[in-house]
């Protein structure tokens, strides 16, 4: 019965995350932008802004500009995320690619520093009072769900080790549609609760900042009002309508 339930519930929240993450991009996507409004200053050439949202991406580079500490834990916090979900790759594959195999003692370390990065973004939250003031519940409850997350994985590294074989075993069943048993230690379910929640919530979290990088009009767009006029779809299909 444990392994059914579990196994249902990875199914529900694999569909609401895959699915919500396509309605919010396909959202994203309609928005029109009816102003150039990209913060300067601002690259005037298509591959600028490929340039330059790839530094967001990568860098955060406005958020280091902006203020370093948020941007020392941040970064920290995203690029261990990366690094802990490249490690978990293992659990999906078989046989394990090479280069997953080379990941798997930097997501060990990584875990440490995705906490330390969490702590340290928590503690802005709860520090400093202007973000304090601005900070809703959830933004504290996205916080603690993700350190709860991180702190159950590294429980299980060294505090409370679960049998990895069985673990790998029900997630290759999963996506085979052939259920095998799911170890019953108390961290581990406990770590995978937290994980489909967080799939669940994600779509529909402050957290779905990622894919909003790309379509931020403020980013996205060329400086080039005076060389080329811009006009959102709906307004270019009045002024068809008009002449």
């Amino acid at each position: 019965m444990l392994t059914g339930v579990y196994a249902s519930l990875f199914y529900v929240a694999t569909a609401l995350l895959v699915g919500g993450l396509g309605f919010r991009i396909w959202e994203y996507a309609r928005t029109p932008a009816p102003l150039k409004i990209p913060i300067p200053p601002a690259p005037t050439t298509r591959r600028g802004v490929v340039l330059r949202i790839l530094r967001e991406l990568v860098l955060f580079a406005a958020v280091f500009k902006a203020n370093k500490w948020i941007w020392l834990f941040g970064w920290v916090f995203h690029a261990a995320l990366l690094v802990v979900l490249l490690r978990h790759l293992r659990y999906f594959t078989e046989p394990v690619w090479e280069w997953v195999v080379v990941v798997q003692p930097f997501g060990v370390y990584a875990g440490f520093a995705m906490v330390a990065g969490l702590l340290g973004l928590w503690a802005r939250r709860l520090l400093v009072a202007r973000i304090r003031y601005i900070s809703a519940p959830s933004d504290h409850l996205m916080l603690v769900l993700l350190i709860a997350i991180a702190a159950s994985g590294l429980l299980m590294k060294y505090v409370a080790p679960t049998d990895i074989v069985a673990l790998k075993s029900f997630f290759l069943g999963l996506i085979l549609f052939d259920w095998q048993p799911i170890p019953r230690d108390p961290v581990l379910l406990v770590h995978l609760g937290l994980v489909a929640a967080l799939m669940i919530v994600f779509p529909f979290s402050k957290l779905l900042h990622a894919p909003g990088l790309f379509f931020s009009p403020t980013l996205n767009q060329v400086d080039n009002p005076r060389e080329r006029r811009h006009l959102a779809n709906w307004a270019r299909e009045l002024e068809i309508g008009r002449n």
